[in-house]
């Protein structure tokens, strides 16, 4: 194997390992703004119900 495979194989892993992160980081992202919404719903719902 020469120096152009080598740097080929590594270029390709570590662009396939980016973009995993990149797909893992978006999911996680999306999920905690689902949640954070939610959770400002709940605590919305219970204000007024401490008001009344």
């Amino acid at each position: 194997m020469n120096e152009n495979e080598k740097i080929y194989r590594t270029m390709s892993v570590t662009g396939v390992g980016d973009i995993v992160i990149g797909i893992l980081v978006m999911t996680v992202g999306i999920a905690a703004g689902v949640i954070a919404v939610i959770n400002g719903a709940r605590l919305l719902v219970s204000r007024k119900k401490i008001l009344l």
